[in-house]
């Protein structure tokens, strides 16, 4: 049974100060009200991504987190940098005060939109002991150039906390059958970070956790702000079906 819902916020510079970080235009002063199981922020308005993003991004990054972790003292909050910025990922989590981080390319190159991501498990692992990180999770997307089943092996055996099971792009659901089969493959977490809604989130119910954003979106949109009434009325049907 799903142990956690975690709701992703893009964080918009554009839209949210940089100082005041905006968190009433947020939707999070009711994080606790709307009863998600933790909550992700992620740069994704920061388009088009880099693989080099810079010092500002960083920066930007730790006061918001720091914000929203003031905002939510007791949920568990994570952070993810586009693109496949990790380290950075883990000092802002870990000047933040945040659990966990969500990485790609741990194991596994490939071609992504941005470029070439090369693996990075050895130096993540040994970049968050350096900086005394240990305690915050990082949690692994998984990708298909390879079998599935494959890379989640890989990312287990790279010491990853959890992998995350998504669609082809943002918003498009993943696949039940594949959930089910890495579940069987591994003994870490298998979470599912893509295209569950109201209407699917039977079919998902094997995963460790959910990352809803698109679907907690005004009009199911990715890039507008949260609607409070549609993590509500998904929260109500999650608790009805954890009972």
């Amino acid at each position: 049974m799903v142990q956690g819902i975690w709701l992703k916020h893009a964080f918009n510079p554009k839209e949210d100060p940089f100082l005041g970080c905006g968190i009433q235009d947020w939707s999070l002063v009711q994080c606790d009200a709307n009863e998600e199981d933790g909550l992700i922020i992620e740069n994704m308005h920061d388009l088009p991504y880099t693989l080099a993003p810079g010092p500002e991004v960083s920066a930007c990054m730790t006061a918001v987190c720091a914000a929203v972790r003031h905002t939510c003292p007791s949920l568990p909050l994570g952070v993810q940098i586009l693109s496949a910025a990790n380290q950075q990922a883990l000092a802002v989590a870990l000047a933040s005060g945040l659990d966990f981080i969500r990485a790609e390319g741990f194991v596994f190159a490939h071609v992504a939109d941005e470029g070439l991501l090369n693996a990075c498990a050895g130096d993540l692992l040994r970049f968050r002991k350096v900086i005394g990180g240990e305690h915050i999770q990082i949690f692994t997307d998984i990708k298909k150039k390879h079998s599935v089943m494959e890379t989640a092996r890989a990312a287990e055996f790279f010491l990853s906390e959890g992998v995350i099971l998504t669609g082809a792009a943002t918003g498009l659901e993943a696949d039940p059958g594949e959930l089910r089969a890495v579940a069987q493959s591994v003994r870490i977490p298998v979470l599912i970070g893509s295209g569950v809604t109201h209407d699917n989130l039977e079919h998902y119910l094997d995963a460790s956790a959910m990352i809803i954003g698109s679907h907690f979106k005004r009009g199911g949109n990715w890039a507008n702000p949260v609607d409070p009434e549609r993590v509500k009325r998904f929260m109500g049907k999650m608790h009805e079906l954890r009972i």
